[in-house]
């Protein structure tokens, strides 16, 4: 019922509707995009090379003949999925850190922080591209890099909701009963947590997915022929004068995908947030 209550009044915020309605035609390109693409994504056709975008290419062809249309909508699959992954590898490090230190405290608290402190210390991006270095280059391996840069933010963020909830008279009441502290976790702390988690998550997919962008463009992501979008947008910098649509396509993917995101994000947080109810 609470979570019925919570999708009407999301519909009822146009910010939130929006995001999602993109959301939802990129998910149907990435779920569909082995029947809705035209063409093979990676497959060649020379004598095609640098097509403007035409009834033949919907949205042109590369340097290589390649359908820019075709690798724009596998293009799709292949962002959700790194910043799925990303972001759910962040919370699944972050979530339990931030839960441990939070409810435990002490020494060990004090441990965790300063590692999280020394993590915090690098910008997220160069955090991650010193991962990806030090993996070798690859997709699996940018999601991992993006993953990790992104644990300080979740283990912060559920550390802070629990030691405000770990305070709580039913936490100390389900203490004083016996109640072993896996299950005071599990029945009365995290609970608590998911609602703001769920936000950050949210917000944090499109940051996953740009920062997976800016390491395929660096060349430390996705390689060729991959039809990844910010791979694309490395190849098409060379042809910006006489072939803009090589690049531009991927980047309004990445730029909608982002826009969307943060969009429905904002809607959940004013939803969610009690600090923002009047």
């Amino acid at each position: 019922m609470a979570s019925a209550g919570v999708l009407r009044r999301l519909g009822g915020h146009r910010g939130a509707v929006v995001g999602l309605a993109i959301l939802g035609v990129l998910a149907l390109l990435a779920l569909g995009a082995p029947w809705l693409s035209p063409r093979d994504p990676i497959k060649t056709v020379p004598r095609d090379a640098l097509q403007p975008p035409g009834s033949r290419y919907p949205l042109g062809s590369d340097q290589f003949g390649r359908d820019v249309a075709s690798r724009v909508v596998h293009g799709a699959r292949i962002s959700l999925t790194v910043g799925l992954i990303s972001v759910s590898i962040a919370m699944g490090l972050g979530a339990p850190v931030g839960l441990v230190s939070g409810y435990y405290g002490g020494r060990l608290d004090a441990i965790l922080m300063r590692v999280i402190d020394v993590l915090l210390a690098f910008p997220g991006i160069l955090l991650a591209l010193a991962i990806v270095s030090v993996l070798t280059p690859g997709l699996g391996n940018v999601m991992i890099a993006v993953g990790l840069a992104a644990v300080p933010t979740y283990a912060r963020l559920v550390r802070a909701s629990v030691l405000s909830t770990r305070e709580n008279l039913y936490v100390e009441s389900a203490r004083a009963l016996g109640g072993r502290d896996l299950w005071i976790l599990w029945r009365y702390v995290l609970p608590n947590v998911v609602a703001p988690l769920i936000v950050t998550a949210t917000l944090g997919l499109g940051g996953a997915i740009l920062a997976a962008a800016a390491l395929s463009f660096l060349g430390l992501g996705s390689q060729p022929p991959t039809p990844e979008w910010g791979r694309m947008l490395a190849e098409g910098r060379d042809y910006l004068r006489e072939a803009w649509w090589i690049s531009t396509f991927p980047g309004l993917g990445i730029m909608l995908t982002v826009l969307a995101m943060n969009l429905l994000g904002d809607g959940l947080r004013d939803l969610l947030d009690p600090r923002l109810k009047v």
